[in-house]
């Protein structure tokens, strides 16, 4: 009788360890986890990163500690990810197709194969903004005014070799126009500069835009069909623009972190990133809020890369 109770018991405290998810797996993790967002405190990442985090209070004791390393379009931040020890006490945000194009055409301290990949979180179309009181009143008046005034129109991006960056090349390749480009560091430095006059237009994300638009004036989307956060705002494409282009942001580890760590991360991130409230509050936040297992996810950075290196190479930028 006392070994069958045993049994029970063990099965019992078995079931329990199973329903209790990822948070209780194991001994890892002991001590917080620094999460290094390659850009701006206050920017889209960060946002979105802040989100994830309280979700990620609830299903575990150890909090996460903001290590903030922005510069050169995220390109500073995602090194110091793959460099880190992958103890799996480090681990980050990045944006593709940011991580695609610096190794490509930078020459950047890392490549895609330095990663583990927990998950994609965001798929963040494109805009084309102005601000409230711009003379330009449609994307078609930016692209002539571009056209007519090579290097005169002032656009403001996150890069270099960002997204922002990857979707100008495409439209002065497929538009024969130009515009004297200004880097910033992240999307709030970018916004700022848009609403105080330093900039006559910026290529941003949706949630770039989301948290102004009360003094901007969004021209058109970069994407297949109207998105959700901004339903009367037209496509590119409706205007007769063959322009689509996202910013995709994920999670990713040191590609040497153990197995076990990875997978408790990834089973994590799964339970937050599909979580009826966590999405609620990314609805708040104007987060589009797309998840992609990390398999998955990399699949989809290594297509990334081939098409990219296309794009790259026919403006010579292919680092030698």
């Amino acid at each position: 009788m006392k070994l069958r109770l045993g049994r029970m018991f063990l099965l019992f405290a078995l079931m329990l360890g199973l329903c209790a998810g990822p948070a209780f797996a194991g001994s890892y993790p002991e001590k917080p986890i620094n999460m290094i967002i390659a850009f701006t405190a206050g920017g889209s990442s960060d946002v979105q990163a802040r989100i994830m985090q309280k979700y990620w209070n609830k299903l575990d004791t150890e909090s996460w500690v903001f290590v903030y390393k922005a510069g050169a379009g995220g390109a500073i931040g995602f090194g110091e990810i793959a460099h880190a020890d992958p103890d799996g006490y480090t681990i980050g945000g990045v944006n593709v197709p940011h991580i695609v194009l610096q190794p490509l055409a930078q020459g950047a301290q890392f490549k895609i194969s330095d990663f583990a990949y927990i998950c994609q979180v965001v798929n963040d179309p494109q805009v084309v903004a102005v601000r409230k009181d711009s003379p330009y009143k449609s994307v078609k008046e930016v692209f002539d005014a571009a056209k007519a005034a090579p290097s005169k129109i002032k656009l403001g991006l996150v890069g270099p070799f960002s997204g922002h960056h990857l979707m100008m090349l495409g439209v002065k390749s497929t538009y024969k126009l130009d515009f004297a480009e200004v880097m910033y560091k992240g999307a709030a430095d970018q916004n700022a500069a848009l609403l105080g006059g330093e900039v006559d237009v910026i290529f941003g994300n949706v949630n770039d835009v989301m948290r102004s638009l009360d003094q901007l004036t969004i021209l058109g989307v970069a994407a297949e069909k109207r998105n959700a956060f901004l339903p009367d705002v037209p496509t590119l494409k409706e205007q007769g623009y063959n322009v689509v282009s996202d910013i995709r942001r994920a999670f990713v580890a040191p590609k040497n972190i153990a197995p076990e760590r990875l997978k408790f991360l990834r089973e994590a991130f799964k339970k937050i990133a599909t979580d009826p409230a966590y999405l609620a509050d990314m609805k708040k936040a104007g987060q589009p809020a797309e998840y992609m297992d990390g398999a998955d996810f990399e699949a989809y950075v290594q297509k990334k890369a081939e098409e990219d290196r296309v794009l790259l190479e026919s403006y010579g930028l292919l680092k030698k």
